[in-house]
């Protein structure tokens, strides 16, 4: 059993999209988005049977509806921005002592500012620099313990030779020894 039609609107400009869909992920498709318009406000369900009709008549085709008036559409552009244009002097003193009538098109927003970004990464480099030269210590001294453990281990070498050699002396001196004494 197919499932049943919903109609959901977004606004486009001056005009409304409305699609029959049986879900919100299908009426996204339609309208050729993969942004959540529903999670953000843009778009919505129409249940109002003046505003479906066409829709319904069309299941998965895009519908667009103009909304309001010429004059509605008009007043929500707001105010023109004013245009400046070049002036006699005498025309600026006048203009001057006069209040300006139209307020002049906002000034743009200044650049954000790097600074933290730029903390932030001085800071990733200095504890990059600081693990280089904590590694580099540590090697040195693993080198510095391999050359000890070597020296140690040559020292050992040579004194358990000595003592062998001793062990060998003494133990062939007590042999003798001893068999003289039991004849």
């Amino acid at each position: 059993m197919p499932r049943q039609l919903k109609v959901f609107r977004t606004a486009v400009g001056f005009r409304d999209a409305y699609v029959a869909a049986p879900s919100r992920a299908a009426a996204l498709r339609a309208w050729g988005t993969d942004k959540d318009l529903f999670a953000r406000g843009g778009a919505e369900e129409v249940t109002d049977p003046a505003l479906t009709g066409e829709a319904l008549a069309k299941p998965g085709e895009v519908v667009y509806r103009t909304r309001g008036g010429l004059q509605e559409q008009v007043a929500a552009l707001g105010p023109m921005p004013v245009r400046k244009t070049k002036r006699s002097p005498a025309e600026s003193k006048k203009d001057s002592a006069s209040p300006p009538a139209r307020k002049l098109a906002s000034k743009p927003k200044p650049r954000p500012s790097r600074a933290a970004l730029e903390a932030a990464e001085g800071a990733l480099a200095d504890l990059q620099h600081e693990q280089e030269q904590a590694e580099a210590a540590m090697r040195q001294r693993e080198r510095a313990l391999a050359a000890e453990r070597s020296e140690m281990n040559r020292r050992f070498a040579q004194e358990l030779k000595s003592l062998q050699r001793k062990q060998k002396m003494e133990r062939a001196t007590y042999d003798e020894a001893l068999r003289k004494w039991n004849p």
